[in-house]
C-alpha cells in the first residue's frame, strides 16, 4: 500500500555563512519587539527614578567633562559652549558604546534561551540595537534642549546643511556597534577573558575618539599620533554629528565615506562569524 505524503519540513545540514535569514527575522518580528520591551522594562523595573536615568547619566557626565576637561585641563572646544560640545559627543558615543558592549555578550547572556528554543539568532543583537535607539532618542531630546537654551542665550553656533545626514550617522553608529559587537561576542564564546576587557577597552576607545576634544586640536598638537584618532571610524561619525547640529567639526565626504566602508566591512565580517559560531556555540559557552 503506497502513501503519498507531503513534506512540510526540510532539514539542511549546512547553510551559507552569508545567509541572514531575513525572511525568518521578519517572521519573528513580534519576538523582536517583545525583547525590546523586556530590555527596557527589566532594566528600570526596580529603580526609583526609572527612565529619568536616561537624562541623568549624560547630564552628569557633561557636567564632569566640562569641569575636568574644559575648565581644569583647558581643552579647546572650537569656540562652542563647553557643555554643548561635550553633550554632542556623549550623546553620539553612548549609543555606539551601548550597542557594542551589550551585543558583545549576547551569546553568553542568552545561552540558556539559545539552547532551548529556536529562533533566528540575529534577533537578539538586533533587539539590542533597537532598544538602545529608544535611549538614544531620549538623550537626543536632552541635547536639543541644550541647543535651544544656548540659542536663546545668544551662544555662537549654527545648524548646518549636513544635519540632513543625521539618519545616516545614526545608522552608521548602530551598524558599527552591531558589527564589532557580533565579532567580539563570537570570540568570547571561546575566549572568555575578552568579556572582562570590553568595558575597559571601550573606555580607552572613547579617548581615541573626538568626544572630549575636537579633531583640529589633535592634529595641531599631536600630529605624529593624530592618525590614530583620524582613522578611528567613530571620529568622522561624531565630527559629522557635531558639525550638523553645531556648525563646528572636521567634516568631509572622504572621512564619512571611509567610516562607512569600515562599518560595512565590520558588519559583513561580524555576520559571517556570528553565523558560524551560532551553530555550535552551546558546546563552548
Amino acid at each position: 500500500m503506497e502513501h503519498n505524503e507531503a513534506h512540510n519540513w526540510t532539514i539542511e545540514a549546512k547553510a551559507s555563512l552569508f545567509d541572514l535569514k531575513i525572511n525568518e527575522v521578519w517572521a519573528y518580528r513580534d519576538l523582536l519587539w517583545l525583547l525590546v520591551r523586556r530590555d527596557f522594562v527589566s532594566f528600570y523595573k526596580q529603580t526609583i527614578l526609572g527612565p529619568l536615568w536616561f537624562f541623568i547619566q549624560p547630564l552628569f557626565t557633561t557636567i564632569i567633562y566640562t569641569f575636568i576637561f574644559g575648565n581644569l585641563a583647558g581643552i579647546s572646544t572650537d569656540g562652542l559652549p563647553k557643555p554643548l560640545f561635550y553633550m554632542a559627543g556623549i550623546t553620539a558615543w553612548n549609543y555606539f558604546s551601548d550597542c557594542l558592549t551589550k551585543t558583545s555578550t549576547v551569546f553568553r547572556d542568552n545561552a540558556g534561551i539559545f539552547g532551548k528554543v529556536y529562533f533566528p539568532r540575529l534577533i537578539m543583537p538586533l533587539s539590542i540595537v533597537v532598544s538602545n535607539l529608544v535611549r538614544f532618542g531620549v538623550q537626543m531630546i536632552l541635547f536639543l534642549l541644550f541647543i535651544a537654551y544656548y540659542y536663546f542665550a545668544g551662544a555662537s553656533f549654527q545648524i548646518t546643511w549636513s544635519i540632513i545626514l543625521f539618519p545616516i550617522v545614526v545608522m552608521l553608529m548602530a551598524l558599527l556597534g552591531l558589527g564589532a559587537g557580533m565579532i567580539i561576542s563570537a570570540m568570547t564564546t571561546k575566549y572568555r577573558d575578552l568579556a572582562f576587557l570590553i568595558g575597559f577597552g571601550v573606555q580607552l576607545l572613547m579617548y581615541a575618539t573626538t568626544v572630549i576634544y575636537p579633531l583640529s586640536i589633535a592634529l595641531q598638537k599631536y600630529p605624529d599620533y593624530a592618525w590614530l584618532i583620524e582613522y578611528n571610524p567613530m571620529t568622522p561619525i561624531i565630527e559629522t554629528f557635531r558639525y550638523g547640529f553645531l556648525g563646528e567639526g572636521s567634516f568631509s565626504w572622504a572621512s564619512l565615506g571611509y567610516a562607512t566602508g569600515v562599518t560595512l566591512a565590520l558588519l559583513l565580517f561580524g555576520i559571517v562569524v556570528f553565523n558560524k559560531v551560532e551553530r555550535n556555540f552551546v558546546d563552548t559557552v
